[in-house]
């Protein structure tokens, strides 16, 4: 396949250094399939390069290989694990501006955005390197007596980690940090539309020490194929999964036919308040962080924008101004701040939901429209008048469009907030003490952005609630998703 997309010598050099292969038990291997995954570049539609496609065969030496690694790693000294991460999370940061090009070659993103998602990613190696010496249980007297209760902490076992295509790196280390951290071998499938950052991460744990066969790495255009019998096999102790609700759901049914451990990090269609006391200036400036992060391609992005009618119109008019004057291009181009859509698929379903909602009487502030005819790129989006029904508010709209509504009390956008099935992040913005934590705590999700627009933090407790999933990732609470509590009874 032709490699069109690629425009200067140290993009090709980049994409050049990454194997193409599967990593399996420490060792780069090809898969059993002679078919190829292609590997876009969405800013031009054109092949970077193309990699291995794992078969089911492929799938069970990767799960042989954890499996086999699972007692010494679970057995070396938390220390020496922490050192791995530590190990991994410095060469990460080495390699830095390598894995922000490969990001915005493969996924579209802005580079400044890239550089963001490897600091943040890195963040989770070096987190959960620290967090690895703190596994603890407790020692306790029998109220009863005659016995002392002691509990520990023991790591799951091997794990399988699906991760998506829109944070190649982040949705990685956010599970493998924790995983490692703990004492568990993990495989890793990640998203055939951004697989080398991925496939360079293993590099780096490769380099940083990290035994043969406690992270494997498959890659596959058959996911369902190839993990449904890792799922069904009695080795596997525990799976985790990004990605849509649809997915998540189907998986989470065949996880329960062996009482699976699982945690979930499902879709959202996060709500933005503004009430008449913010601060326009920062709301503004929040909506902008919380919307366009990613071309608005995230689970976290600010889906839903409901701004009381005191400052709705100089709000909505501020916020087209600032989404009107963003510059729209290729990821690698200085000064660009929005890049394309994951594909063709993606840029269809958004200008379709924005089309719906014009035809049902809402109007285009700014954009509402595709651009250009390489690549996948479609313009920041501000739709207001949108009723109730309309797609762009029911759904998660994975692109760069906000839609505006009005509200007139606080109890009303709670309400119209809580009015859906999904449940990971809201965002609220109020100079009012009292109101913000009454709004807090009545937001029906996992996490809340109280006049702030981007709140993910590896130090912080990731998940959601409802449709969005189960489990969390990040913080104290993400490494207790990979330990297994065994409590012991000692009689005096």
């Amino acid at each position: 396949m032709t490699s069109t997309s690629i425009t200067t010598e140290r993009e090709r050099a980049l994409v050049a250094a990454v194997p193409p292969l599967l990593f399996i038990g420490g060792r780069w291997r090809q898969g059993r399939r002679a078919e190829r995954i292609a590997v876009e570049d969405p800013a031009t539609g054109q092949v970077l390069t193309s990699i291995a496609d794992a078969d089911v065969h492929d799938g069970a030496d990767a799960l042989d290989a954890a499996v086999a690694a699972q007692d010494g790693w679970a057995a070396t000294a938390a220390r020496a694990r922490a050192e791995v991460l530590r190990r991994a999370f410095e060469l990460v940061t080495e390699r830095a501006e390598d894995f922000a090009l490969l990001m915005t070659l493969e996924m579209g993103k802005p580079l400044a955005q890239s550089r963001g998602e490897v600091a943040y990613g890195a963040e989770f190696l070096r987190w959960f390197s620290e967090e690895a010496s703190r596994i603890s249980g407790r020692y306790s007297a029998n109220p009863a007596g005659g016995s002392r209760l002691l509990t520990m902490k023991q790591p799951v076992g091997p794990c399988l980690a699906i991760t998506p295509w829109n944070f190649p790196l982040a949705m990685g280390t956010r599970k493998i940090g924790p995983a490692l951290a703990a004492g568990c071998t993990i495989v890793i499938k990640p998203a055939t539309a951004t697989p080398l950052t991925m496939l360079k991460l293993a590099q780096v744990f490769a380099d940083a020490g990290l035994p043969d066969g406690v992270l494997n790495v498959i890659t596959t255009s058959t996911t369902g194929k190839v993990t449904a019998p890792l799922i069904a096999d009695a080795r596997l102790r525990k799976l985790t999964f990004t990605g849509s609700t649809p997915v998540g759901q189907a998986l989470v049914r065949q996880s329960a036919e062996r009482l699976l451990r699982t945690s979930m990090e499902l879709g959202g269609n996060a709500p933005f308040l503004v009430f008449d006391d913010a601060d326009l200036d920062a709301a503004v400036e929040g909506a902008m962080a919380a919307k366009m992060r990613n071309m608005g391609e995230a689970c976290t992005a600010a889906n839903r924008f409901y701004v009381q009618s005191g400052i709705a119109p100089a709000f909505t008019e501020r916020l087209g101004e600032a989404m009107g004057a963003l510059q729209v291009g290729r990821g690698t181009q200085d000064g660009v701040e929005v890049g394309p859509l994951i594909d063709a698929g993606a840029r269809t379903d958004v200008a379709a939901r924005v089309d719906e909602a014009v035809q049902a009487g809402a109007k285009v502030l700014t954009g509402g429209e595709q651009i250009g005819q390489d690549g996948y790129f479609y313009a920041p989006t501000v739709v207001t008048g949108v009723p109730a029904g309309a797609r762009l508010l029911t759904e998660e709209t994975f692109g760069p469009v906000a839609p505006v509504v009005t509200f007139e009390s606080e109890e009303e956008g709670l309400a119209l907030a809580n009015d859906t099935e999904y449940g990971l992040v809201a965002y609220a913005y109020t100079q009012g003490m009292a109101r913000g934590l009454r709004v807090a705590e009545g937001l029906q999700t996992g996490m809340v952005g109280l006049n702030a627009g981007v709140i993910s933090n590896a130090a912080a407790p990731f998940g959601g609630i409802k449709a969005s999933g189960f489990g969390r990732e990040g913080g104290a609470e993400g490494i207790e998703e990979y330990l297994e509590i065994k409590y012991v009874s000692f009689p005096l």
